[in-house]
């Protein structure tokens, strides 16, 4: 296997991380209007991502790092074509982790609402977004010879992306509503149980459909084996969720999730950004990459701080492992 072939496995590692971590991430986010009753139950739902949230963006910032100096003809176009969309999450991302910082800066009511919207705002519109752009990466969008995105934004808004967004949107807010599941006690853990049944229930709708449509356009063998594994999790993860095992419904909504995005890569190789134009004008692992010396320094370099990145944060997790409650939130006994 090449160096560059590598590299593209390593950045879809990358992606399942990020996915996997801000995924549940983002569906607390959206949980904090959808299953919280009053302010004490927001505080217990930011309590449970609060000591993670920050260290879970990491991955993008290491994906995003990674494409730049593995693949810069990838990065370039992406970034340029994508340009509207990306700015959308990077100032979303921006506007939530200020929230999550300044909420509880001054008690007064109407401040600590407005943070709260803001973090309802900015974990929803990124869940949908990075459905929409990955659904577009995968599809094709129009690239002209000279490696460069001639397309407008609202031919990014075509129904198959809609209907990725739609994927990732409903799969983030399944996967967050188990781990809240998971993570508190009481009433809101039985409430989020139920949540989660029903989120569930659409998700799979959902990601059926979006997943056959990309198996019918792009995929291959590979790909099916990777589209039937994501079904079979997300099925389980409902299942287990139902039968009140959250840890198995977690592991298992992870499994979806880490199946889905490889298949959209399985589907994608040996591209990394078909052109819709002209096949001979797409992007590839090959044409795209680096030079080998750079990929091979990017190889010694991953090796030696990938493990250590991985120990601190499984560390973290472990650490902030318990549940919690409203009871244990001040002012709330």
């Amino acid at each position: 296997m090449e160096l560059h072939d590598v590299w593209f496995v390593l950045i879809a590692v990358l992606w399942i991380g990020y996915f996997f971590l801000e995924g549940f991430d983002f569906g607390v986010g959206i949980l904090t209007k959808l299953l919280a009753r009053d302010r004490p139950e927001k505080r217990v739902l930011i309590n449970t991502i609060g000591p993670v949230w920050d260290g879970n963006e990491v991955w993008l910032l290491t994906a995003g790092g990674a494409t730049f100096a593995a693949f810069p003809e990838w990065y370039a176009t992406l970034f340029s074509g994508f340009y509207l969309p990306l700015l959308i999450i990077l100032v979303c991302l921006i506007v939530r982790g200020v929230a999550f910082e300044y909420r509880a800066k001054r008690p007064e009511e109407k401040w600590q609402r407005n943070w709260e919207q803001a973090i309802f705002w900015t974990s929803l519109i990124p869940a949908f977004l990075w459905g929409v752009a990955f659904a577009n990466i995968v599809r094709g969008v129009k690239i002209d010879a000279d490696m460069e995105f001639v397309g407008s934004f609202w031919e990014l808004l075509n129904p198959y992306a809609l209907l990725g967004g739609l994927v990732t949107l409903t799969l983030f807010t399944f996967h967050g509503a188990v781990f809240v599941s998971l993570k508190t006690v009481g009433d809101i853990r039985t409430r989020a149980r139920a949540l989660a049944l029903k989120l569930g229930l659409v998700t799979a709708v959902a990601a059926v459909g979006f997943l056959l449509w990309t198996q019918l356009d792009t995929g291959d063998g590979w790909s099916l084996a990777a589209m039937l594994v994501a079904v079979v999790a997300l099925v389980g993860a409902i299942v287990a969720i139902k039968a009140g095992r959250e840890g198995w419904s977690f592991a298992l909504s992870g499994v979806t999730i880490t199946a889905a995005v490889a298949m959209l890569f399985l589907a994608l190789f040996p591209d990394v950004m078909p052109s819709s134009l002209d096949p001979e004008w797409s992007l590839t692992v090959t044409n795209a990459s680096s030079s080998p010396y750079t990929l091979k320094i990017m190889t010694w370099c991953a090796a030696i701080a990938t493990p250590l990145v991985l120990l601190y944060q499984s560390w973290t997790y472990w650490v902030f492992r318990k549940r919690i409650g409203t009871q244990h939130i001040a002012g709330t006994h």
